[in-house]
């Protein structure tokens, strides 16, 4: 099945992306479910449709001949949400969590005055909303090497803050971290790979990708780095088994990766009561 894959360019870039994809989206979503902040994910997803749905609105108006690359529309779209965010948070220091709700809504909200602007919904649309295997281009795959890479390197000098803001951040900001601007990173990089999964999973479905394989790594890890090791796990496996299915069988690869994620769940929470029982 894999050398399918391998044959052609524009599934090898589908795959290389759905292979980093795979990687640091759980990675990023550990800290993400631990600090209670899932929906950061589905609000940022949003976002970054209303940036895609504006490049191409602005391509079928103003611009032709693929003047603008919608993923880098959406980047930007998804780090201005994160922004907004952040400032929200400090509007409603009382109730810092409406700040995603607030954003969630203006991101659809936009999108989809964008996308009825433009007549509707059109192949290209479809394929950033659900994911598609041969949608990544040689210059998307960079740029998604740029953001794991990136990625990876700020977890890796910023572990221990991370870490300790996870779990405690009012200690954390006692004992002198600088909490706002390590969180404002840590938004950012969301914001990132957010963006960046798009064209593999879809951005209805990338929320998923970041706590489906943490949901069913903590049911069975026993402590805070099994739980990276068997998120990344996890989800690659569930970005590799569904692009291999839904290429093979003609299904969004979206859809069937998320699917491959909620059997491994169910797996997951089925052993844990299988041994404990």
């Amino acid at each position: 099945m894999i050398q399918d894959f391998l044959q052609f360019d524009f599934l090898r870039n589908s795959l290389y992306a759905g292979i980093l994809i795979g990687f640091v989206a759980p990675l990023l979503g550990v800290f993400v479910v631990i600090r209670r902040l899932s929906l950061i994910a589905d609000a940022l997803s949003h976002v970054t449709l209303s940036g895609i749905a504006a490049s191409l609105l602005l391509e079928k108006t103003v611009f032709t001949g693929g003047f603008i690359n919608p993923l880098y529309m959406g980047i930007m779209f998804s780090v201005s949400g994160a922004l907004l965010i952040e400032k929200l948070r400090g509007v409603y220091k009382h109730y810092q969590e409406l700040a995603i709700p607030i954003i969630l809504s203006a991101g659809i909200g936009i999108g989809v005055i964008f996308i009825s602007l433009a007549n509707g919904f059109n192949t290209d649309l479809f394929n950033y909303l659900f994911g598609s295997v041969s949608a990544v281009s040689s210059s998307d795959l960079y740029t998604i090497i740029a953001i794991a890479a990136l990625v990876v390197i700020v977890i890796i000098f910023l572990y221990k803050e991370l870490f300790l803001l996870s779990f405690d951040e009012e200690y954390a900001t006692a004992t002198g971290l600088r909490a706002k601007w390590i969180h404002l990173v840590f938004i950012i990089m969301v914001a990132l790979v957010i963006a960046a999964s798009m064209r593999v999973v879809g951005i209805l479905l990338v929320s998923s990708l970041m706590t489906l394989p943490v949901a069913a790594s903590i049911r069975i890890a026993r402590g805070f780095k099994q739980t990276l090791l068997y998120s990344v796990i996890f989800g690659e496996a569930a970005v590799i088994g569904g692009m291999m299915t839904s290429y093979h069988l003609d299904l969004a690869p979206g859809g069937t990766i998320v699917m491959i994620a909620v059997i491994i769940l169910i797996g997951a929470i089925v052993w844990k009561k299988k041994k404990t029982a």
